[in-house]
């Protein structure tokens, strides 16, 4: 797979996803089984113009003082925070979650269930620790990101991934462009939660699925009040010895205590248009699983 540049008849520039596909192993969900394939993702700016093939600067980041966001969540400002934590970040939560999150990456893994020629948006994918293992399972997957600090981070890692920078809320990618859209611990930081869910409704395609994995509320009362301690005061204590930037791990904590609780956030993704919604908890609903189906046209 790779990516190229098109342009349209009014000279508007396209972002193109080229992808091969051997036939014995398609799905069957498009006759793309034994040759190449092209999916037109999202108007860019010219070649000439842009910063590198997929979007990021290739230029080092500027040295940034540490920033944390606020709840109001500013996307400059959230983006701005993950690019202080991007060298660290997964081994902090590796640390921080007392290495829960290979856990909760297998599961979304497995929710995705991504095959040999299916398209996937990562959303809110950092550095691609979560796209990797749907990229080993053959299918062809974007990771996508508002901050270029994880992007860089991400691109040094693992190369052969196509990283995206995009918002949320914005995404810049065409209509029913993906078979599956993830997003893991990202929805939460999105400003507005529901224009996120809008937007990868949007890009999915109808009967394609959406799988959020997100902090939510533990649901045995005396194990959530431990939960909650440990949020305002461990894990910023931790954080403190462990991360560049201590202050992003007070926003988490701040961001994971109002985010709506496992009902609230299903009920949210069906108003948006989502069918078939369902969730599952997971260590004792910390983390709760979320997935539904786009309905078919």
């Amino acid at each position: 797979k790779s990516g190229n540049f098109s342009q349209d008849a009014r000279g508007r520039w396209y972002c193109n996803l080229v992808c091969e596909v051997p036939r014995s192993q398609g799905r069957g969900r498009d006759d793309i089984g034994g040759k190449t394939h092209v999916r037109r993702l999202s108007p860019c700016a010219p070649p000439s113009q842009r910063q590198d093939n997929w979007g990021v600067s290739q230029q080092p980041a500027p040295a940034a003082d540490p920033i944390r966001a606020d709840l109001d969540k500013q996307a400059v400002d959230v983006a701005a925070m993950f690019d202080t934590v991007a060298k660290r970040y997964d081994i902090v939560n590796d640390i921080l979650s007392l290495g829960q999150t290979r856990l909760w990456r297998r599961a979304v893994l497995n929710a995705v269930n991504p095959a040999v020629g299916d398209v996937v948006l990562d959303l809110a994918a950092g550095t691609g620790t979560s796209s990797e293992p749907i990229h080993e399972r053959g299918a062809t997957v974007i990771p996508c990101d508002f901050s270029l600090g994880m992007l860089r981070v991400g691109r040094q890692r693992l190369p052969h991934l196509p990283f995206v920078a995009g918002d949320g809320m914005h995404l810049p990618f065409a209509e029913n462009t993906f078979d599956a859209v993830t997003i893991s611990f990202g929805l939460r930081n999105i400003q507005d939660t529901r224009a996120g869910l809008a937007e990868l409704l949007r890009v999915t395609r109808p009967g394609g699925r959406i799988v959020v994995c997100e902090f939510s509320q533990p649901t045995w009362s005396p194990f959530r009040t431990l939960y909650m301690e440990y949020l305002m005061k461990a894990l910023p204590a931790i954080a403190e010895k462990t991360s560049s930037n201590p202050g992003a791990y007070v926003y988490l904590a701040e961001s994971i205590r109002e985010w709506p609780a496992q009902h609230q956030l299903a009920e949210m993704i069906r108003e948006i248009g989502w069918t078939k919604v369902r969730w599952r908890n997971l260590t004792g609903g910390i983390v709760a699983l979320h997935v539904g189906i786009k309905p078919s046209a």
